[in-house]
């Protein structure tokens, strides 16, 4: 099913803006928020509609920005919202390079412009079998690499996380034997597809830091995983780049990602997932074939066994 076709909604048509930026609720509770996203509650951006935007309700803001997997911080759940105030963002800069006639280096302001940027309506599906509906703010990702002008060999795109384990309490931890910083990759095809896109904002103000700040990927029909936070640099390359939880748990985790409802995991069930916000009572959702974009993103993957390449 085409998810983006009908009406487009927005942020402010979700959540009246004026509900939870009303000047004394916002001074009142500014003072009352998380250190992580304090910073990010003090400005606004503005993205153009997109008809990639689903028609589906964002998840509240409260659950996208406390309830996140984000091991640099920690292994549970809060504990991105609990410790990321502690990262720099600013300011901040990534490298590209590799395979390209214009490698350098750029602050996030160069690669996600103000009058570039889009609001991007996504359903996220985790590969622990939940999702959200996140109203993301950012740029195709096709525009950032087009600019720094892809060689002919280039076929994958590569990216790296942040490393400051001084920020980072997770990256300081041996638990979970993660070699940071953390790594993923694209091939790319799905790098340059347009649904693609670099994030640096959600519900129309800046990314708090548990969620990516700066700036970050995101891949809608991939398990969230795959859309890698905090990035550094973005390198493109001619062989398919290691990643994090690959290389951790190759039979647990493909390199591909791509949602699919008919391959299991080997320790749990795709077919189904739990609606962050929806309630502890509510039915689980039934799980699509790339998280219901199939009819946007299935021919980068024609005659492939999904089976084989998860």
């Amino acid at each position: 099913m085409q998810r983006w076709t009908g009406p487009k909604l927005t942020y402010a048509d979700v959540t009246p803006k004026a509900a939870w930026l009303g000047r004394r609720a916002f001074i009142a509770g500014a003072a009352a928020l998380p250190l992580a996203t304090r910073s990010a509650a003090a400005a606004t951006l503005q993205g153009k509609t997109s008809k990639w935007s689903i028609d589906e309700a964002p998840t509240s803001k409260a659950d996208i920005t406390s309830y996140n997997n984000y091991y640099e911080f920690g292994f549970d759940k809060e504990d991105p919202e609990r410790y990321a105030g502690k990262l720099t963002t600013k300011p901040w800069s990534v490298v590209i390079d590799g395979k390209v006639g214009r490698p350098g280096t750029y602050g996030v302001e160069d690669l996600a412009k103000p009058g570039a940027l889009e609001e991007r309506i996504y359903r996220l599906r985790c590969v622990e079998a939940w999702s959200m509906v996140i109203p993301w703010i950012g740029v195709p990702l096709a525009d950032v690499i087009a600019r720094a002008e892809p060689e002919p060999g280039a076929k994958y795109v590569a990216f790296e996380t942040v490393y400051r384990p001084d920020e980072m309490p997770g990256q300081r931890s041996v638990f979970g034997g993660i070699d940071w910083p953390y790594v993923e990759g694209l091939r790319l095809d799905e790098a340059m597809h347009p649904l693609t896109i670099l994030a640096t904002g959600l519900y129309g103000e800046p990314l708090p830091n548990q969620n990516g700040a700066p700036i970050r990927l995101v891949v809608p029909w991939k398990y969230g995983f795959k859309s890698i936070k905090s990035i550094v640099r973005i390198t493109l390359t001619e062989k398919q780049p290691p990643t994090t939880w690959n290389q951790l748990q190759p039979r647990e985790y493909g390199f591909y990602a791509n949602v699919n409802p008919n391959v299991s995991h080997p320790r749990w069930s795709q077919a189904t997932e739990r609606v962050i916000g929806a309630g502890v009572f509510a039915p689980r959702r039934d799980t699509e074939l790339f998280n219901g974009y199939a009819d946007a993103v299935a021919g980068l993957y024609s005659g492939m066994d999904l089976r084989k390449y998860y």
